[in-house]
């Protein structure tokens, strides 16, 4: 129980840079969007930065396991 509460403590004293690197080499964020009227799927890097947009979720999901990474859906 103890090295869960430091580990929730380190993650909560974090910067926000910290924060948003956390992951970047195993996960990949697939978000809804609609772009110019057109409804797709962003995919996002942990730090934010969009690296794909596609037409369906499950090509979106499909897309980021094949470059080794854990897809997160986010709303």
């Amino acid at each position: 129980m103890g090295s869960k509460m430091n580990r929730i403590e380190r993650i909560k004293q974090m910067s926000a840079r910290e924060l948003a690197l956390l992951g970047m080499q195993d996960l990949a964020y697939v978000k809804h969007v609609v772009v110019d009227g057109r409804s797709g799927y962003a995919i996002h890097a942990a730090d934010g930065t969009e690296i794909a947009l596609l037409p369906d979720r499950e090509v979106a999901f499909a897309t980021v396991r094949q470059h080794d990474l854990e897809p997160v859906s986010v709303h």
